[in-house]
């Protein structure tokens, strides 16, 4: 579509409804679109109603015109028709009023081919078409939010961070995509964090934190209860917060040391296992003998967890990692196997044999795509998509569906700068890191 003007974008909402693919409204609109075809109405008479959108109907009150234009419907067979094209969309009543309509046409001189297109694009809204106006709102959400992620990215993604689950993508994927648009995030940190993702200036740049609502299991009533002890006065060790703050259980204390939220409590910062182990001992029965005592027990000096560690324990706890993608630590391997990252497909030629892999965060097959899956694979350096044939499913839905990390092989479709994988074979990934939330067949 590449769109130039907002009612571009109102077209793209409409489109991509079940009603305008099933009545094959999809590519003959694209081709004119792109010059390859020229606009042609479905029947001179149509011509005021279809000139907007190049002579292919995508709109409900297109097809209410259409059926007064060319079938001679009256008011109230107009209303009849919006209503089984409306809510409950019934096949069964379109089927009664296909009937009036081929009549009408008759009556009109239209028949034949040109009838049959018709009758099949007005029909087809009966699986689901929209109405221009509700295109239009959802177009105006859609622009907007495009315009505040491109000129306000911060704010954008805390908010839509602070309003899951909504939208198709999981939280750690909008993490890593506004990563790669330049945004920096900030940790968790009990010193730092509010309740939800907050915005932080940080060298003339906004950055954003991560909120305690991203701790799978931490009550809410504990976490402002740490926000009301806090603003009275900094915590000065864990033993400290656990003393202060008798809301916080011992559960979600381990959480907040596994993720590196306590590491920077008191004078000096700690990694996660020396936070873990005072943690411990801060929840532990003390007799008086040691009543007041807040100094770390260090005694025993523990190893940091690595790198893959840490990104395992961030997405046990908060689904999230701000740290380096979980294939980032295997591109060595992946150069090795000939896989190409996803942000160099768009400069290598059609038709090519290529291999992807990557974190699978959305697998889809829709009912108007006979039968096809469509896949979306993550990497460290963007999202790749594949497209998998119903015989190819079949034989790989094991590994399709039974793995969060795929290496796919295929041919690469890069057709006017859309770029996708005709996949062949689905091999698994056995990698150590934990699965990345996926969106599934919603």
């Amino acid at each position: 579509m590449q769109p130039k003007h907002f009612y571009d974008v109102v077209v793209q909402v409409a489109i991509i409804r079940p009603g305008p693919i099933v009545g094959q409204m999809l590519h003959p609109y694209l081709r004119r679109r792109q010059g390859r075809e020229a606009p042609q109405c479905l029947h001179p008479s149509l011509e005021p109603v279809l000139a907007r959108t190049l002579g292919v109907p995508l709109f409900q009150e297109q097809l209410l015109r259409m059926a007064m234009i060319a079938a001679n419907f009256t008011g109230g067979q107009a209303e009849d028709l919006r209503r089984a094209m409306g809510f409950k969309r019934s096949q069964a009543r379109m089927q009664e009023v296909e009937g009036n309509l081929r009549a009408g046409m008759e009556q009109n001189g239209i028949t034949g081919k040109v009838q049959d297109t018709i009758i099949q694009s007005i029909t087809a809204f009966a699986l689901y078409g929209f109405p221009e106006s509700h295109a239009a709102s959802f177009a105006l959400i859609a622009y907007a939010s495009a315009y505040l992620k491109c000129h306000y990215l911060a704010a954008f993604t805390a908010a839509i961070l602070n309003n899951q689950p909504m939208g198709f993508y999981a939280p750690a994927t909008l993490v890593k995509d506004a990563q790669r648009h330049g945004l920096h995030f900030q940790p968790i940190d009990v010193t730092r964090s509010q309740w939800y993702c907050t915005i932080e200036k940080n060298n003339d740049a906004l950055h954003v934190r991560l909120g305690l609502n991203y701790v799978k299991g931490l009550r809410e009533e504990a976490a402002r209860a740490i926000l009301r002890a806090r603003a009275i006065a900094p915590f000065s060790s864990i033993q400290d917060l656990v003393r202060r703050v008798p809301e916080l259980r011992k559960d979600g204390l381990r959480k907040l040391s596994e993720i590196g939220a306590l590491n920077f409590i008191g004078k000096e910062t700690i990694h996660r296992r020396a936070a873990l182990w005072e943690s411990e001992a801060a929840i532990q029965p003390r007799g008086p003998l040691f009543d007041g005592l807040d100094e770390p027990m260090d005694e025993f000096p523990l190893s940091a967890m690595t790198p893959t560690e840490r990104l395992n324990a961030d997405f046990r706890v908060t689904s999230v990692s701000i740290g380096k993608h979980p294939m980032a630590f295997h591109r060595p391997a992946m150069n090795a196997l000939k896989v190409v990252p996803a942000y160099r497909l768009k400069n290598l030629r059609n038709a090519m044999p290529v291999r992807i892999a990557g974190c699978v965060i959305c697998r889809q097959r829709p009912g108007t795509a006979k039968g096809l899956l469509f896949l979306s694979l993550e990497d460290e350096t963007g999202i790749s998509n594949a497209v998998v044939m119903p015989d190819v499913f079949e034989r790989e839905r094991v590994n399709i569906l039974g793995h969060g990390y795929i290496m796919v092989e295929g041919e690469l479709q890069n057709i006017d700068g859309v770029v996708t994988v005709r996949a062949a074979t689905v091999l698994p990934l056995a990698l150590a890191e934990a699965k990345v939330p996926s969106h599934d067949f919603h």
